[in-house]
């Protein structure tokens, strides 16, 4: 099997993550509208999967302001960014339970 081309080869798969393993990070900042509308929807999907979530704000951390600041609010899932502005429902705990 080992002189198997890579082709035939199985690749291995990386196997889900429990919802409770997993780290919702909210990017905001005081008094944006969107922030709130995002937070709110964040604070539900993660209450029902029993998921971790954590906010900070872009205006005490020069790098997530350089990085971020032309798109919060930022939610990032395990730390990759998963979508800004709007937070979609659906897509959010898709994105928790795949």
């Amino acid at each position: 099997m080992a002189d198997m081309s890579p082709i035939f080869r199985r690749k291995a798969t990386t196997p889900a993550r429990a919802p409770q393993d997993r780290l919702v990070t909210l990017i905001r900042k005081p008094g944006c509208h969107l922030c709130d509308d995002a937070q709110l929807v964040i604070e539900k999907v993660c209450a029902d999967l029993g998921v971790s979530w954590e906010q900070k704000d872009i205006t005490q951390d020069k790098e997530l302001h350089d990085k971020y600041w032309e798109q919060i609010p930022v939610v990032l899932v395990d730390g990759e960014q998963h979508t800004f502005w709007r937070v979609n429902e659906d897509r959010l705990r898709k994105a928790l339970t795949e």
